[in-house]
């Protein structure tokens, strides 16, 4: 049996002692172990583990049930872990590997779990592997396949680092390919052939004309992007290149979906082929529903858009309204002098314990 995380002690030291867990995306099994180990002695939750994916959830009959999910794998090590502190008191900062991203939430997670006795909603707790790598190993993609009933609720909090602040949904993001032919020559006879990466020259005079739209979106604004992100073109130097490839990123307001976002795209490149090459669609903040108005208030300040894609945007596929809720500067996510302000842990988890308990 794995030794028990102790939930009910200070919530800056669970965290110290998740950071010392290494948990790499796909070596997350040591920490699962020992958050199910932690979980399961608590009579007020039923605790479920699916694979390294654990699952704590409230069954108290209350009229309506919120998700509130974090993930437990980090990005590669780089000499920064064990955990180290600097400040006292109100300015202690706590260092090292998912300090950020995501261990905060995660300890702020544990912590309101084993309080929380007798929520005023029921609560489903999820933590999951794999969010740093690839779609298909992603466990909450995963267990929205498998086992939807378990992600069932009216509301979702997804304890990503947002400043302690809510940042509302997400952008949805595509990736296009704009693809230019020509005709190869010698380029010592250049007048024999077409030049593919000449052509370039409208496809970027479009971007560069671009002007991105600002959505309102259930009250919060979001800035959309439209950006070259890569090209490619041309065999050798002394080659008329009869081939040019432009990779294009999209960042759209959760208003559309992704047939509207393409459609958006080949407007805009009209008269050039597009091959659309990834795609995954934003995710509504839903601040308008009774649950998510009542943790806008507990938690306090202005709510913001979330300029980047999270995994809010899976709730948003079964129907569910999510926001993005944690403590960190997401900016210092997957950087390696990585930090987590002690003073955040310590606001967001009271505001779950003002809006559950």
């Amino acid at each position: 049996m794995s030794e028990p995380l102790n939930l009910q002690g200070d919530v800056v030291e669970l965290l110290e002692a998740l950071i010392d867990i290494e948990s790499v995306s796909g070596d997350e099994g040591v920490i699962a172990n020992r958050i199910e180990a932690s979980l399961r002695p608590y009579a007020h939750l039923e605790t479920i583990r699916d694979g390294n994916v654990v699952v704590a959830r409230t069954r108290l009959g209350r009229a309506e049930r919120v998700v509130i999910a974090g993930h437990i794998d980090t990005v590669p090590i780089a000499a920064n872990v064990p955990s180290w502190r600097t400040g006292s008191g109100d300015e202690t900062v706590v260092w090292g590997r998912g300090s950020c991203d995501m261990k905060g939430g995660v300890a702020v997670q544990l912590a309101a779990a084993a309080a929380l006795t007798a929520p005023r909603r029921d609560v489903t707790w999820i933590f999951y592997d794999n969010e740093e790598v690839e779609e298909s190993r992603n466990g909450l993609a995963r267990i929205a396949r498998e086992r939807p009933e378990l992600l069932e609720a009216s509301f979702a909090v997804l304890c990503e680092p947002s400043n302690a602040g809510i940042e509302g949904g997400c952008q949805g993001t595509m990736r296009v390919i704009v693809e230019l032919a020509g005709v190869a020559a010698h380029s010592a006879r250049s007048w024999k052939g077409h030049n593919a990466i000449h052509d370039a020259g409208e496809v970027l005079r479009r971007l560069t004309d671009y002007r991105a739209a600002e959505v309102e979106v259930d009250g919060l604004r979001y800035r959309e992007g439209l950006n070259a992100v890569g090209i490619t073109g041309g065999i050798a130097g002394n080659v008329i290149p009869d081939r040019c490839r432009i990779e294009v990123n999209y960042r759209f307001a959760p208003d559309k979906d992704a047939a509207a976002a393409e459609a958006h795209l080949r407007e805009v490149f009209d008269g050039f082929d597009l091959e659309v090459t990834d795609v995954a669609e934003g995710a509504r903040p839903g601040l308008d529903r009774p649950a998510a108005a009542e943790f806008a208030a507990a938690v306090g300040g202005e709510p913001t858009a979330k300029f980047g894609w999270t995994d809010v945007a899976r709730f948003a596929g079964l129907g569910v309204p999510a926001v993005n809720f944690g403590p960190g500067d997401p900016n210092k996510a997957h950087a390696d002098d990585e930090f987590c302000p002690a003073a955040d842990v310590h606001r967001c988890h009271e505001a779950l314990l003002r809006w559950l308990g």
